[in-house]
């Protein structure tokens, strides 16, 4: 087995300006992979292991997977903008990808904060011409996070994208009862990692074996 290609750090362009990214690609691309990284008011970036491990998963699977940085994180310009802002540098990420690998099956990834932003791109892609193919969201943000500084009134997943959510029973961030409480509606699935906490210490192998046993490589 040949190894896996260097991770490539760029800067890509978005509505307030520059956007650090990591690039992970497979040696032959067969799909582009979208994967954004938990709140980064809290430490969040595209280093975060659960976002890292997303990344591989889908790398592995085939796709090219860009993994930005929010506005204000590491190389990229602008402020949190509670993930309007956020959505809309995801959408000129996307653009940029299909400009460049074509318009191949798109995949979505989020953790936490990254997960609500995934929910907005997907609804904003999926009436149009190539929606993502699929959507795996991890320890989703929604409802009043636990500290009770943040609420987030997170929109229903498009009907037509498969979609994959995956949350730890004892998420200290996200309660699964928030989560649940957002699928019930939505006759959504939730895959729910026994003892697993909201970053998932000592579970990330879990997710890789949940996603990949759901989505068969492209």
């Amino acid at each position: 087995m040949s190894r896996p290609l260097p991770t490539e750090k760029v800067v890509l362009r978005g509505a307030e300006g520059a956007v650090e990214a990591l690039i992970d690609a497979p040696h032959e691309v067969r799909g582009i992979a979208l994967v954004c990284h938990p709140h980064p008011l809290y430490g969040g970036t595209n280093t975060n292991k659960v976002a890292h491990t997303l990344a591989r998963i889908f790398r592995d699977l085939g796709y090219v997977v860009i993994r930005p940085n929010f506005r204000g994180v590491g190389g990229s310009d602008g402020e949190h903008d509670e993930g309007r802002g956020e959505t809309e540098d995801m959408l000129s990420i996307i653009a940029w990808a299909q400009s460049r690998w074509g318009f191949l099956p798109l995949a979505l990834g989020g953790f936490s904060f990254g997960g609500y932003v995934q929910t907005q791109v997907a609804a904003r892609l999926a009436g149009g011409m190539t929606p993502p193919g699929r959507i795996v969201l991890v320890g989703v943000a929604a409802g009043t996070a636990a500290d009770g500084a943040r609420h987030y009134d997170t929109g229903p997943l498009p009907k037509n994208i498969p979609a994959l959510v995956i949350h730890g029973e004892t998420d200290e961030t996200v309660a699964l009862a928030n989560v649940l409480d957002w699928a019930r509606p939505q006759e959504q699935p939730v895959v729910v990692v026994p003892g697993a906490d909201h970053f998932f210490h000592g579970k990330l192998h879990v997710i890789r074996d949940i996603v990949t046993g759901a989505f068969a490589p492209l």
